[in-house]
């Protein structure tokens, strides 16, 4: 008799996931059990031969379904609070519960914030952050719902994803940095309010060569060989697997970055330093005297952004 699947009996929803990252995310729960619905914005087009052809989310939908595997198709736009709803709906009235979320939805509009235009900042941070938000947000009252009719905890897990370029500081990506930023506070704090219900919430940095970050990655070259890209997005799918399955129920509220068949856990912020004032409060002075000596040693360029993440790789 064959062992069950991590996943078998779990559903699950994977936004973002008509091409790239989000494919693999979603061709990996199936792999591993879980029904699942493909979400992505897009309607269905025309070939270059003029033949209707399906949406990208449909096309995986199907993948999956010719693999085995149950899954459906979700064209809705996640940074739209009713369609994020519907989101959800769909994969309780198909699957009859929602186990798995895991939020990828996103684009980009790269550019310095001396040149950033208002629909650049803003367009970015509706995607990623409120995109986020909503699912959760509706994902989250589903698995309160259902924990409060059955008196105990119940089975859900959250994948969202951030990137390095919170941690190091992107500077031409100031709308980018601050929403994956915006993710992980969002992230960390459903992970303390959902605990008791059951479900755990985390965050990945993953660095992957798709559609999106194909500028980003241009420098990078794919291996001649015939080995698996190291910017593959197959390397980070089976971490999502994992954070999605019962082995990871003590992983919550973590960062973890992953690639080129590394993960790395970041560790949270720590205090470096404390100053207290003299009398019951500071005074200018006495801030310039303890801070400005303090800073007086430190590197020039050293900030709170961690840069080493970028320097990571498989050893």
């Amino acid at each position: 008799m064959s062992q069950p699947l991590p996943l078998d009996g779990l559903s699950a929803i994977v936004t973002g996931a008509g091409r790239g990252l989000g494919r693999a995310e979603a061709l990996e729960l199936a792999r591993l059990g879980a029904a699942v619905v493909v979400n992505d914005y897009g309607q269905p087009g025309r070939d270059g031969s003029g033949e209707a052809s399906a949406a990208p989310a449909e096309e995986v939908a199907e993948e999956i379904r010719a693999a085995g595997g149950r899954a459906v198709a979700h064209l809705g736009d996640v940074s739209d609070h009713a369609q994020a709803r519907a989101l959800v709906e769909l994969a309780v009235s198909t699957y009859g519960k929602l186990d798995i979320l895991v939020n990828n939805a996103g684009i980009l509009r790269d550019r310095m914030i001396f040149s950033m235009t208002e629909d650049e900042w803003d367009s970015v941070v509706r995607v990623h952050l409120k995109g986020h938000f909503n699912t959760t947000h509706f994902a989250a009252s589903h698995w309160r719902a259902r924990s409060k009719e059955s008196g105990g905890p119940v089975y859900g897990r959250i994948v969202n994803t951030s990137s390095e370029a919170f941690l190091a500081g992107s500077a031409g990506q100031p709308n980018y940095a601050a929403a994956k930023g915006g993710i992980v506070g969002l992230t960390t704090s459903t992970a303390l309010a959902l605990a008791k219900y059951g479900v755990t919430a985390n965050a990945i940095c993953p660095r992957a060569r798709t559609r999106m970050t194909e500028d980003v990655f241009a420098g990078f070259e794919e291996p001649a060989d015939g080995r698996l890209d190291p910017l593959a997005p197959e390397h980070v799918s089976p971490l999502v697997g994992y954070l999605a399955s019962p082995s990871a129920a003590r992983v919550n509220g973590q960062l973890l970055v992953v690639h080129g068949g590394m993960v790395a856990v970041v560790e949270r912020p720590r205090v470096a330093v404390k100053f207290d004032s003299s009398k019951e409060t500071f005074s200018f002075d006495e801030l310039d005297e303890l801070i400005s000596a303090y800073y007086e040693d430190r590197p020039a360029n050293e900030t709170f952004a961690a840069a080493e993440v970028l320097g990571l790789k498989r050893g």
